[in-house]
């Protein structure tokens, strides 16, 4: 780095001079002070605070006078009394263009302040421009493993906030950080904060990098405990898989039980109490885990902990012999669902059964958590009816070696018993529909992989602008001069029904929805897709935006109504007329046998009649009740639909006669009844 602070009294004047022009953003003069003054002096920094001329113009965040200073001879490493590099400031403040400016220019992006701090450390806000600054640091050689002169790791301290960034934190394990990293002062590594914000995704990745789960803080905590304080049995479980040890004991003289217990989470006391955690041991406070769950009226999780109390220190059944709930292939089992993708592809999609020798060799290879011993013993439990072969199917569900309780199966909710009923106390079995008519079922409307709510929920669109100085008829002339991410605190998510956004033409909510991969043709808890209910809303403008978004323009609901019918039943001819274009089938049939022309005629739109007709609809179709659509027609009387469908039945070939009278088929009696 070339260049210094300003000594003698002609240096100082011209500094301060210069430095005013730059503040002015005077080119003209910048370019003659430059090269009249003293020597070097673009590079020079002022004697109070060792401001440079960069600082100066990256603060301001004026890119067009930071190429300019550059172009002049100014250094992009020159450092303030503080230590601090441009680069570090244009990080601080988000300007990820004149990052990428100073970074092309060679600006060194392992240099650190007087705290020991890298650029990396000044990336630290939840904004997308401080991230794209994160993203270039990273890609011009900033050095991932900062640690500050008070021991802080970069990507532990990155890691304290993984519930919010956890993108972030992945891009560092990606550049080469350290997944074993620690606070100094605290002894909480990477890891841990991992698992206290529940981050399934970052929690597997640390691990799969060589995160070890077994690592303790000042306290004795390890990554087990803090996800039983947040109950997050699916991070507890990856953990497990990684050998993590369940038992520990921390200085509070607290298993991770005792946290699970007090969190009501009885999965997480169920899996821990089977993993090695003892459920008999007391704390500080001389409670156990089950005492703490009644304290706080967590009913379910009391009784797991009273179950696992009973079965503690006693031997397994008889009847189990061939099954085992040994801690090993519990860990082996957990081992498999997690490395299930992996496994999967060793092995080959072309079967489920795999021989003896190959099933070795793949798990020798991805490094299963077993002995050879212990291998054997399990390819045993495999091979009863098929010698020297194993399901790779029942491997991983654990059937053949592991106890039934163990299972994963047996933490899903159990179905209720039919209740009795008759003099003979016989069971009735619950009645269940040939359809859900109301509502989804619970287990057809899965929490998104990150624990989010369903698919269908949606995350709300929020203007982060100052709406005093920017509204739809003022925006900001370039989203840089819109700052008004520094004094408008970041509001909470908002989730809403995609389809409530679909009725309020909520373009941007749903445009947010979409790019984070939420399928266009998510159905809601009634059933119903966006599309279907942009068409029965009338919303024109929603439903063009979701046909141009790939939605499906066939798809069903329960009652087998598809976009035209629903458009049809609401009347509304121009959705109609967009539905047909974009390839609707006219002649659909609902669940009733109905078409989208009945339900256009049961709406009383001669336009939407008329089109549906154009469109090659059907009149002579019928429904499960025998009715075509003259029937219906006349069933709610309006004269001018019962001539369109009469003129369009004239219109068609006559019936044939019938053999014995000569005459043309008669027509159907009218009913009154309203057809389905």
């Amino acid at each position: 780095m070339s260049g210094g602070v300003a000594v003698d009294r002609l240096q100082v004047c011209q500094i301060y001079r210069l430095l005013q022009w730059v503040h002015k953003g005077n080119k003209v003069q910048i370019e003659k002070m430059v090269n009249l003054g003293v020597e070097n002096l673009i590079n020079l920094t002022e004697p109070q605070d060792g401001i440079g001329v960069l600082h100066v113009a990256v603060s301001a965040n004026n890119q067009d006078l930071v190429e300019f200073l550059l172009s002049n001879g100014a250094h992009p490493d020159i450092q303030d009394k503080k230590g601090r590099t441009p680069v570090m400031l244009a990080a601080e403040q988000g300007h990820d263009a004149i990052v990428a400016l100073l970074a092309q220019n060679r600006a060194n992006m392992r240099l650190q302040d007087d705290e020991g701090k890298g650029v990396l450390f000044y990336c630290m806000y939840p904004t997308k421009r401080h991230t794209y600054c994160l993203q270039l640091a990273l890609k011009y050689q900033a050095d991932a493993n900062n640690v500050s002169a008070k021991g802080t790791h970069v990507f532990q301290l990155i890691c304290e906030k993984a519930q919010e960034w956890a993108h972030i934190c992945l891009m560092m394990l990606d550049a080469g950080a350290d997944p074993n990293t620690t606070n100094q002062e605290t002894g909480v590594t990477a890891l841990m904060e991992a698992a206290k914000a529940g981050s399934l995704q970052l929690v597997k990745a640390i691990l799969r990098k060589g995160g070890n789960p077994n690592a303790l803080d000042r306290k004795r905590f390890t990554a087990v405990h803090y996800a039983a304080m947040g109950g997050f049995f699916e991070v507890i479980r990856v953990l497990s898989a990684y050998s993590a040890d369940m038992g520990v004991i921390n200085l509070e003289e607290c298993t991770a039980l005792h946290y699970a217990a007090a969190g009501d989470n009885a999965n997480c006391c169920k899996f821990l109490a089977q993993r090695g955690c003892n459920p008999k041991l007391r704390n500080k406070e001389g409670l156990l885990p089950r005492q703490i769950a009644n304290g706080a009226g967590h009913k379910a999780g009391a009784k797991e902990l009273r179950k696992a109390e009973n079965k503690q220190g006693k031997g397994k059944k008889s009847s189990e012999d061939t099954l085992m709930s040994d801690l090993w292939a519990l860990t082996l089992y957990d081992w498999s669902y997690v490395f299930e993708a992996e496994l999967r592809k060793a092995f080959g999609n072309e079967s489920d059964t795999v021989t003896t020798e190959m099933f070795i060799a793949v798990l020798e290879k991805l490094k299963a958590p077993v002995e050879q011993d212990q291998l054997n013993t399990i390819i045993s439990a495999h091979a009863k009816g098929k010698e020297g072969y194993v399901n790779i199917d029942d491997f991983i569900k654990g059937v053949k070696y592991i106890q039934k309780p163990f299972l994963l199966s047996s933490y899903m909710p159990k179905k209720k018993r039919g209740e009795k009923g008759g003099k003979g106390g016989k069971k009735k079995g619950k009645f269940v529909p040939p359809v859900p008519i109301c509502t989804l079922p619970p287990q057809f409307m899965p929490r998104r992989p990150d624990g989010g709510p369903p698919h269908f929920m949606i995350e709300t669109y929020h203007n982060g602008s100052d709406l005093l100085r920017f509204d739809p008829d003022h925006p900001p002339v370039h989203p840089i001069v819109n700052d008004s991410g520094w004094y408008l605190e970041k509001p909470q998510k908002v989730y809403v029904n995609i389809n409530s956004c679909v009725e309020s033409g909520d373009l941007e909510s749903l445009d947010l929805a979409l790019s984070q991969g939420v399928p266009v043709d998510v159905h809601d808890q009634y059933y119903k897709t966006p599309l279907m209910v942009a068409c029965s809303s009338g919303n024109y403008e929603v439903a063009q935006y979701l046909l141009g978004q790939g939605a499906d323009v066939n798809v069903c609901d329960q009652f087998l109504w598809t976009p035209l019918h629903h458009a049809a039943y609401a009347g509304h001819v121009e959705l109609i007329e967009l539905l047909v274009k974009a390839g609707a089938t006219v002649n659909a049939q609902a669940l009733g046998g109905a078409t989208p022309l009945m339900r256009a005629i049961q709406s009383s739109r001669p336009s939407c009649v008329d089109f549906l007709i154009k469109a090659g609809a059907s009149v002579n179709a019928e429904n499960k009740k025998g009715q075509n659509c003259l029937d219906i027609a006349r069933a709610f009387a309006d004269s001018r639909i019962i001539e369109l469908v009469k003129d369009e039945m004239d219109f068609l070939p006559k019936p044939n006669e019938t053999a014995e009278g000569g005459k043309a088929q008669e027509a159907k009696p009218t009913t009154e009844e309203v057809p389905t």
